[in-house]
């Protein structure tokens, strides 16, 4: 079996919940549910837009911490507080998908951590 790895971006803003960001095995990175904070700061995002951005940002920070980068997104499961988010959510999640989409999931949901809007979990794999 290959060797499972903790993946944690140095200055990453993490909760206190007991998670790891990401985790790689072999050729593959599954990151864990990111909602809207700034990936530094820790400050949650004012609105769905920039909570998206945040969410966004802190995936691409773990995987480019895991060696690989958002092309390599091969499915994403979405979760909002209101489906009228939706327009608005996409807009920021199409910028930063413009060519080969990964699949993904997006459904309503009440989420864990206080003032999120959105919350999304990604699986990648390694670049050949």
């Amino acid at each position: 079996m290959p060797r499972k790895e903790v993946i944690a971006p140095a200055g990453f803003q993490t909760s206190t919940t007991p998670l790891s960001p990401g985790i790689k095995v072999g050729n593959t990175v599954y990151v864990s549910g990111q909602v809207g904070r700034h990936p530094t700061t820790g400050q949650m995002g004012g609105d769905i837009r920039e909570q998206t951005r945040n969410a966004l940002e802190r995936i691409k920070m773990i995987l480019e911490a895991a060696g690989t980068s958002m092309d390599n997104v091969v499915s994403a499961t979405c979760w909002l507080t209101s489906r009228e988010h939706f327009a608005a959510f996409n807009e920021v999640y199409a910028s930063y998908f413009p060519t080969a989409k990964p699949a993904r999931a997006t459904v309503e949901a009440n989420l864990m951590a206080a003032g999120a809007l959105v919350e999304i979990m990604v699986t990648a794999c390694m670049p050949d």
